[in-house]
């Protein structure tokens, strides 16, 4: 925004040191330069600030403030040269004092919607009658066959470590650190690895089994409860879940107490939304 700017300010921040202002006296209302008859007041000027892209937070405020200046002054020297304000004006300022005055109205909504006990009630209605989630930890071996897979399994039940095992004969990418997969919930798996995973006890070995990636031998190493989670590890989501609903809420609240009139379909061709010829007709 500031890059145009060619630092002339100090001739504007003068007009507003010889009225005598000074810090404490300055509110939004108090005018720091003028152009012509128009002025420019220091709530514009703090607006600008607030708009600017989060790189501009580099410089001083004495520089932001002397680039803004003279950027709403060039502004104001340039637009007083329009002698007819386009169609196009009009509409634009339209949708955005309706988007800005949209925003302040969802900002105090979800400011409401969001208390210590609205979050504990909806943390409380998700998770209060919910069990954890197991995760298993289960070790495989993979090789191309059925018959590769049987002489593995008489190996493991011969009392070879499956470990031992799967290093020897596993063509997996777990095969070198023994078939060891990790941990991981349900779902995670195909599921013909799954159904015989599930169907194991902690220890256990199954018999070979095919899936699309070949034959495998598994065994179940662990179980474990995953932990629900806290509030304070909900509390984002939780937040945004309220603050939708509340807005959600007051919408519906607002179309039943207003007429609200749409087109019907086929009355108006979808592609004037792009037809920027009307704007000036």
């Amino acid at each position: 925004m500031l890059k145009h700017v060619t630092f002339l300010g100090s001739a504007a921040l003068a007009i507003a040191l010889s009225t005598g202002v000074v810090a404490q006296d300055v509110t939004a209302a108090t005018v720091v330069a003028k152009v012509g008859a128009t002025e420019i007041t220091m709530g514009e000027i703090i607006i600008a600030r607030a708009q600017l892209p989060p790189q501009y937070a580099q410089f001083p405020n004495a520089v932001l403030l002397e680039g803004i200046i003279d950027q709403l002054i060039q502004q104001q020297l340039l637009a007083d040269t329009l002698d007819a304000v386009p169609a196009r004006i009009d509409y634009t300022l339209q949708n955005e004092r309706r988007s800005l005055l949209a925003a302040e109205v969802i900002s105090a909504i979800t400011q409401q919607a969001v208390t210590e006990d609205a979050l504990q009630a909806a943390f409380d209605a998700r998770f209060a009658d919910a069990a954890g989630v197991n995760e298993f930890n289960a070790s495989h071996l993979l090789v191309e066959t059925e018959e590769e897979a049987r002489a593995a399994k008489t190996r493991i039940d011969d009392g070879a470590a499956f470990a031992d095992v799967a290093r020897d004969v596993s063509t997996g990418p777990t095969g070198p650190n023994g078939g060891n997969l990790g941990w991981f919930e349900a779902g995670a798996m195909v599921p013909e690895f799954e159904t015989a995973i599930m169907a194991l006890g902690v220890g256990d070995v199954s018999e070979p089994f095919e899936t699309q990636f070949g034959w495998h031998v598994a065994t179940l190493n662990e179980i474990r409860v995953q932990p629900l989670p806290t509030l304070d590890e909900m509390r984002r989501e939780l937040t945004d879940v309220l603050q939708e609903a509340a807005v959600t809420a007051r919408l519906d609240e607002l179309t039943t107490e207003q007429e609200v009139v749409k087109p019907a379909a086929g009355d108006f061709d979808p592609d004037l939304i792009d037809n920027l010829d009307l704007l000036d007709q």
